[in-house]
């Protein structure tokens, strides 16, 4: 594990200038350019590294957990750097792309059709002996809020040389939580004024829980965003330390995904355009009020993992999802800074 850390780099932070916006500096970090491939590539790393100092990991055992994907794909990495058996239990509904890079990996596809039991599956596995190592419930202990080349430590490092060193605002999604709770105690830790807003699946559980910090509600809507958007609160949410919820539609989402190929020459996936459209609204926020600065946020994953799903015409047809109005309210609010959602 500590040669496997040694040879990975920081992934890429990259500055994406908009017309719209004189003033206002993006930056996203492309989570994407791990070697599994994803944002993951870090909760898996510590969830095993948890799990050995823990001595709740054993030579030959086999690993097991719930995931949409893509923690599935970096935990099926680890499996297979450690030589150690891997089963994911993923929902049916998962992109045919993820669960193909699972198996590539030699992990196994336990696949649930009721996306909600994901969870009681995976405690199953592990009463037959499985390390379970439960992205849901340790991922915001797993990982090391203080430092440890971070997430967050390593944004602010990235920004030290830019114009506006200080964030205005880090954006990111919440599956797990594990990313929101590492950023947001970072800041604080640190004595940032940055705030952090959560972007997220409308009416996903964080999003409705978090005015009143209520942990028992749950999603009022299914989404097709994977990896955010979780349907209940889970174990490793944290409300307290984020500063401003912000819900977007899938449509919505979606056509982001396809906006940000353009900007950036490449695809990303859902959670990424989840992430574009809160930055876009904070900026315009931002410019009524005058303000100047920078806003951060994530790449999650790669957009190939989609290509049968979100990027597919026909996929989104059968879906009933109609993303056309949304490309050209977000292409327009690039140029003019005015946010004009469609009616």
């Amino acid at each position: 594990m500590k040669r496997e850390s040694a040879r990975s780099a920081d992934t890429h932070l990259l500055k994406v200038e908009l017309p719209g916006f004189s003033g206002i500096d993006f930056y996203f970090k492309d989570e994407a350019s791990h070697p599994s491939g994803s944002l993951k590539h870090r909760l898996a790393r510590s969830l095993f590294l948890y799990a050995l100092c823990n001595g709740r990991l054993h030579q030959g055992q086999t690993v097991v957990d719930a995931s949409s994907g893509s923690t599935a794909i970096s935990e099926a990495w680890f499996a297979r750097l450690l030589g150690l058996p891997f089963v994911a239990v993923m929902p049916a509904c998962t992109a045919p792309a993820k669960i193909r890079d699972v198996r590539a990996l030699g992990g196994e596809c336990d696949l649930v059709e009721d996306p909600g039991q994901v969870h009681a599956r995976a405690a199953e596995h592990a009463r037959n002996g499985a390390c379970h190592l439960d992205q849901f419930g340790l991922a915001e202990r797993a990982t090391d809020w203080r430092g440890n080349n971070n997430i967050a430590e390593s944004i602010l490092r990235q920004m030290e040389g830019e114009p506006h060193p200080t964030p205005q605002w880090i954006v990111c999604g919440v599956g797990t939580g594990g990313t929101s709770a590492t950023i947001g105690r970072y800041l604080r830790y640190r004595g940032l004024e940055t705030r952090l807003c959560v972007a997220e699946p409308q009416g996903a559980a964080f999003a409705r829980g978090w005015p009143g910090r209520d942990r028992n509600v749950r999603a009022s809507q299914p989404t097709l965003i994977e990896g955010i958007g979780r349907p209940q609160v889970e174990k490793s949410f944290i409300f307290e330390v984020v500063d401003e919820v912000i819900e977007v539609a899938d449509a919505a989402s979606i056509a982001a995904a396809w906006v940000l190929q353009t900007l950036l020459g490449r695809r990303y996936g859902g959670s990424s355009g989840t992430n574009l459209v809160a930055c876009l609204q904070l900026a315009c926020a931002m410019r009524k009020a005058g303000q100047g600065g920078s806003i951060v946020s994530l790449l999650c994953d790669h957009g190939e993992r989609y290509a049968e799903t979100l990027f597919d015409p026909n996929w989104l047809a059968r879906q009933g999802v109609e993303c056309s109005a949304w490309d050209v309210a977000l292409r327009a609010v690039q140029c003019d800074g005015q946010w004009r959602p469609p009616c």
